[in-house]
């Protein structure tokens, strides 16, 4: 119940992160069907191009072995090893070719799939997969059920196209164990052709359907909750109490650098009580004046206490501090439109310096 009452939940499809972190991960979806097909095209090709000279030059190989068998003594273990090894290569020559037609299908079905790729996480031991409850889901789950209603449709499909086979085949292969071996060997391969090419034709369309399926499953494997997607989401972009947090210790540390800059300022423009613009101009520095701190409502009474503590100027404009609060930037020069408003109380301020 835990476990149908989990997958309901599960009604979001997969993120792409999550894509991303299984596929890395190495769980793609893979249908076992689509390398049984490639097997099976393997033999249909190795018995239509192959085998009948496979088969004639292993038989050709045995009847001289058994014709004179006095040409291959035994008389010592080191013979029967020989005659063993000599044995073994003429069978391996004539099944090379099936064996590298198999190979070939294989890594070309499991290519078909997925591009291959170097996954440590698919060697490294995990406790799961010796797990009894683990293995009894894989056995009696969803999965298994879909698999165990494979193996039975495959069984009874070959059981079928054999008693088909056979039941139109079976005369002309009694009446061909009386004829020349080499034609009732022709007899046997179109026999065989024959129930390969059915076997292939339908096992296509099973490893069709069975990629379908597999591709399904693994998406609805993938599928998350809500909440699973809400946890992801603050992972990737941050959790927002953290976020505000570094915001604010952002905010604290700027507010320190400013008020530490405020003795160097040339003059103050504020606004009574609202907003404060710290400014400094030297002619041998500065081309033109610098915002070192700006603030609003308690910080712009701390700018104007620390300024009254330097004895550096105060000029209140109401209209000029509210103006330059929203545009100027701190640590910028302020824009061109202010040049001359400045001017005028840099001027003010150089000329009570000269007069003191």
């Amino acid at each position: 119940m835990a476990e149908g009452a989990d997958k309901e939940s599960k009604t979001e499809e997969a993120t792409e992160k999550k894509v991303r972190d299984t596929i890395e991960k190495g769980k793609l979806p893979h249908s076992r069907e689509v390398a049984l097909f490639a097997s099976f095209v393997a033999i249909l090709v190795f018995i239509v191009f192959y085998a009948r000279d496979a088969i004639v030059g292993l038989g050709m190989f045995l009847s001289v072995f058994l014709e004179k068998p006095e040409d291959w003594p035994i008389d010592s273990g080191a013979d029967v090893i020989l005659l063993y090894r000599i044995v073994i290569i003429e069978i391996g020559k004539a099944l090379a070719m099936l064996l590298i037609l198999l190979a070939t299908a294989g890594i070309g079905a499991s290519v078909f799939q997925n591009m291959p790729q170097f996954v440590g996480e698919r060697i490294r031991p995990q406790l799961s997969r010796i797990s009894i409850a683990q293995g009894w889901k894989r056995l009696f789950g969803l999965q298994g059920f879909v698999e165990f209603l494979k193996s039975l449709a495959k069984l009874g499909f070959v059981c079928a196209v054999l008693a088909l086979t056979f039941s139109g085949e079976h005369l002309r292969l009694l009446s061909g164990m009386i004829t020349n071996p080499y034609e009732y060997s022709g007899v046997i391969r179109s026999t065989a052709v024959d129930i390969l090419t059915v076997i292939v034709l339908i096992m296509g369309a099973i490893a069709a359907a069975d990629i379908v399926w597999s591709r399904f499953s693994w998406r609805q494997d993938m599928r998350m909750t809500r909440q699973e997607v809400k946890d992801e989401l603050k992972q990737s972009e941050g959790d927002p109490i953290v976020k505000s947090r570094i915001r604010s210790v952002a905010r604290d540390r700027a507010r320190r650098r400013m008020m530490t800059a405020v003795p160097r300022a040339t003059l103050v423009i504020a606004n009574p009580t609202h907003y404060s613009i710290a400014l400094k101009y030297v002619r041998e520095e500065d081309s033109a004046p610098v915002v070192l701190a700006k603030g609003q409502d308690l910080l712009a009474l701390r700018i104007r206490e620390i300024a009254a503590e330097h004895g550096i100027p105060i000029f209140e404009d109401v209209a000029l501090a509210r103006s330059m609060y929203k545009q100027v930037s701190v640590d910028s020069v302020i824009p061109p439109q202010f040049y001359q408003a400045v001017a005028e109380l840099v001027r003010i301020v150089y000329a009570k310096k000269k007069v003191s």
